[in-house]
């Protein structure tokens, strides 16, 4: 079983399109932060995501987990959100995957190794896997219903990559 460690960004926008479910399709567990749980559950309280990240927590497939490693957090913590840092130091601990969108989180991943992947990674996956049946329609969903943010050169890389795309 691959120890997965999933960051704000990541709950929230697949949740926002209604594909969390993803995440439980692709892993068996997903371990939380409390800096995540705090962001998105606690100051998102009213959100219709929420619910849904409350649901997978409740169902036993999400958990929070805190990094022991707390020179680390506040190291990180330097450069990034409190979530992120926490993120990160959890997946260097556990040697995980990091499910991360930020950019700066995500170089800061590298630095240590880390394997990622994000929203787009998974929708890809997910396509690839035939959990969905349009990329398209999904990574549209996130743009216009989610409010994230993809550039349209990484659009159009994600839907080549599934073949939903001449280059």
């Amino acid at each position: 079983m691959q120890t997965v460690v999933c960051d704000s960004s990541v709950l929230i926008h697949l949740a926002k399109i209604k594909r969390l479910h993803l995440l439980k399709d692709f892993y068996e567990k997903i371990m939380i932060p409390p800096a995540v749980w705090k962001e998105v559950v606690e100051e998102g309280k009213g959100k219709d995501e929420v619910k849904l990240v409350k649901e997978a927590y409740n169902s036993g497939w999400t958990v929070i987990e805190t990094p022991s490693n707390k020179p680390l957090v506040k190291l990180l913590e330097r450069y990034l959100h409190p979530g992120e840092a926490e993120t990160i130091a959890l997946a260097v601990e556990k040697s995980a995957l990091i499910l991360i969108d930020e950019s700066e989180g995500r170089r800061i991943a590298d630095i240590y190794g880390l394997q990622k992947t994000g929203v787009i990674g998974i929708l890809i996956m997910a396509k690839l896997k035939e959990k969905i049946s349009s990329i398209q329609k999904e990574l549209d969903k996130l743009r216009y219903r989610g409010g994230f943010w993809i550039s349209d050169e990484i659009y159009k890389k994600a839907l080549e990559s599934v073949g939903e795309q001449k280059s």
